[in-house]
């Protein structure tokens, strides 16, 4: 792979978030030769999208090295110092050496490794096609909720035939079951003695006939009830306009007077 060394080095050094930086120890690589004591030299690292670079210190301005995170695997290892907390950065290509490189401590080790296990774009490519996954996981289930609920909605319900409320207490005592409608309307009184059902007159008599309770009637006989009360208020209109005519000539009277 040839990169551009001064575009590379512009971008270690830019205002570009990091996504890990700090202190690690190092045993050869590219531009860290190993040191005397076999102690590794401890260098500045910046990880930036799948770009390691280490400096010299915090402050330098020009990077060591250059690790491209792709087709390699990061794992943990033993340093050639004891009490070092070692991990590895392994390449599958054949002849490319271990990048060899050790932490301060444990917490700073596991943090590490989980950032370059993370950095190349084999895992970012992973990480896109699960997301993709469960985004097509949500919006099936997401189609199948407003579908149930669009099929439970009001419009879309069998239609049930409404239930007959019962018949409320009589003077504080509970209606019988076997109680017929022309017994509810005689103990209320409006009965008169010795009149039959087929001499009943008014609107009650419309569904008294039909075995219908005047304060329970079914839907169809409302029809009935507006008619019987219509044709009396066409009687007592008629009648208004009777008087009115009939009491004209005495206003005209009056007024000649």
């Amino acid at each position: 792979m040839k990169l551009n060394e001064r575009s590379v080095a512009h971008y270690a050094l830019s205002d570009s978030p990091a996504d890990h930086t700090g202190f690690l120890r190092t045993w050869g690589g590219a531009g860290t030769p190993p040191t005397p004591s076999g102690a590794g030299r401890r260098c500045w690292f910046v990880l930036k999208g799948n770009l390691l670079f280490s400096f010299e210190s915090r402050e330098s301005r020009a990077p060591l090295s250059l690790v491209v995170l792709e087709g390699c695997t990061v794992e943990l290892a033993e340093a050639p110092v004891s009490e070092e907390f070692a991990f590895a950065i392994r390449f599958d290509a054949p002849g490319v050496r271990p990048h060899l490189l050790a932490a301060d401590g444990p917490a700073a080790q596991e943090a590490w490794v989980k950032a370059l296990s993370r950095a190349s774009f084999g895992y970012m490519r992973l990480v896109v096609r699960e997301l993709e996954s469960q985004l097509r996981d949500a919006r099936h289930s997401l189609a199948l909720r407003r579908h149930s609920s669009w099929k439970a909605g009001p419009g879309h319900q069998k239609p049930q035939a409404p239930e007959r409320p019962s018949p409320g207490p009589e003077n504080g005592h509970p209606v019988s079951k076997d109680c017929r409608p022309e017994d509810l309307v005689e103990e209320r009184g409006s009965r008169p003695a010795g009149r039959g059902l087929a001499e009943w007159q008014g609107p009650a008599g419309l569904f008294l006939g039909r075995r219908q309770s005047p304060s329970l009637p079914e839907t169809s006989y409302f029809s009935m009830l507006h008619n019987w009360y219509g044709q009396e208020i066409l009687e007592l209109r008629q009648r208004w306009l009777q008087r009115a005519w009939a009491s004209r000539p005495e206003r005209e009277n009056r007024d000649g007077h």
